[in-house]
């Protein structure tokens, strides 16, 4: 499959790291261009045992590239994952700023791609903000609704720093919630072999 990872932040990094040794073509995506260069380089923006490794093996099998391109990451797969951080506001509630922009650019994108694409949300956010807050935002601005060429799919993370190579391999589970049939099946696939 070919996807395209939001953000190279923690979870973001393991995941460009660990896809492509389930066969994956990967698009790491992100605005800090020290961190897209260094994934271009084969390093890793983000220190963890075992994953300069993986990012450099996989840059070197052309099995790994990143930009700061959203439309080209967005035509370049057939899903995108969005692992941007989601810090905590003064009153201790989750910042979302960062997954509105993402999710508007990446719709944006949609709206000119003719083919069906699904969008992952992987980011911490609260119960009920896939449905009541992304699809509405992703929705308006693909010019689609989830169901018509466009999937929409929460897929928390379970990641520890300083064994999430070993946790992506080795999940102590995998939730996967979609809107759509489509969502699941591609997320199955994504996730082949684990």
């Amino acid at each position: 499959m070919k996807i395209s990872i939001f953000g190279l932040g923690y979870v973001g990094a393991v995941s460009c790291a660990c896809l492509p040794e389930l066969g994956h073509d990967v698009i790491g995506v992100d605005t800090n261009p020290s961190k897209v260069r260094m994934i271009n380089d084969g390093q890793s923006p983000v220190v963890e045992e075992g994953i300069n490794e993986l990012i450099g093996a996989a840059v070197k099998g052309g099995k790994l590239r990143a930009t700061d391109d959203v439309e080209a990451a967005v035509f370049g797969s057939e899903i995108s994952l969005i692992s941007v951080a989601t810090p905590s506001n003064p009153n201790f509630t989750p910042n979302l700023t960062a997954v509105d922009t993402v999710i508007r650019s990446i719709g944006a994108a949609i709206r000119k791609k003719g083919a069906h694409h699904t969008v992952v949300l992987r980011s911490t956010v609260p119960p009920g903000t896939t449905e009541d807050r992304i699809r509405p935002v992703l929705e308006e601005a693909a010019g689609r609704k989830v169901g018509d060429g466009l999937s929409l799919v929460f897929n928390p993370e379970f990641l520890r720093e300083g064994s999430s190579v070993k946790d992506f391999h080795h999940p102590p589970q995998t939730v996967i919630g979609s809107l759509d049939e489509a969502g699941y099946v591609a997320l199955e696939k994504m996730y082949a072999g684990l």
